[in-house]
């Protein structure tokens, strides 16, 4: 089976991040710090308790992070929107207002001709579609 996941870079704030996720989304979360790594002689002292690398994994979805800049990237914009589908209206308000929390609503949730779907920025910046096709 192929599935698509997503790997965010995030400033610093991985481990709260992908601890939020798993409230959310729910799944079997790992966390491994560089010290904790086969790298770890890699990396200077400073960035020893950083997360090398996170892992939330579910049914459907796979979530992975560090907190480990992509220098490729000059700032973080939040510029992708990540969309979770779920099965039902009642499941898309519950998901939407979870993330919202201490985050910014772009569209509260609504039904269109494609079904039901909320557009949010999380409390991390990152951007969420929660859709279902039910309309």
């Amino acid at each position: 089976m192929s599935k698509i996941s997503a790997y965010i870079n995030f400033p610093n704030n991985a481990t709260e991040a992908m601890t939020f996720y798993k409230e959310v989304f729910g799944g079997e979360l790992n966390l491994m710090k560089i010290k904790d790594s086969p790298m770890k002689d890699n990396f200077p002292a400073e960035l020893q308790d950083a997360i090398l690398h996170a892992d939330l994994t579910g049914d459907s979805f796979t979530i992975q992070g560090t907190d480990l800049p992509d220098n490729n990237v000059k700032e973080f914009t939040g510029a992708v929107s990540l969309t979770f589908a779920v099965a039902s209206k009642a499941e898309v308000q519950e998901k939407f207002d979870q993330l919202k929390e201490g985050g910014k609503v772009i569209y509260e949730v609504m039904t269109f001709f494609a079904g039901t779907m909320g557009h949010v920025i999380d409390k991390f910046g990152i951007r969420w579609n929660v859709f279902t096709d039910e309309q």
